[in-house]
């Protein structure tokens, strides 16, 4: 079985560059939100947060999830990016 690509499409891309967007806009450290997500129940470092942010690291479904409601915001806008708010 062939391995899976790691390489991180535009969603993905996009997805990245809007939790860092709206992370900032809303004065927040990464360690920060990392705590806010942890707290929510999906455990996340500062590193992994980062990590995903510079779109070197995949964000599942979870992470999405997670993510959204620490920054209060549905899913979707972190898929389509902050116009969509």
């Amino acid at each position: 079985m062939a391995a899976r690509s790691l390489e991180i499409g535009p969603a993905g891309i996009r997805t990245a560059r809007t939790i860092e967007i709206l992370r900032t806009e809303r004065g927040l450290a990464q360690r920060e939100l990392a705590a806010r997500v942890t707290a929510i129940g999906r455990p996340m470092s500062d590193t992994m947060l980062s990590r995903i942010e510079r779109a070197q690291r995949r964000c599942d479904i979870d992470d999405l999830v997670a993510l959204a409601q620490a920054l209060r915001v549905s899913p979707l806008v972190l898929l389509q990016g902050p116009s969509a708010m």
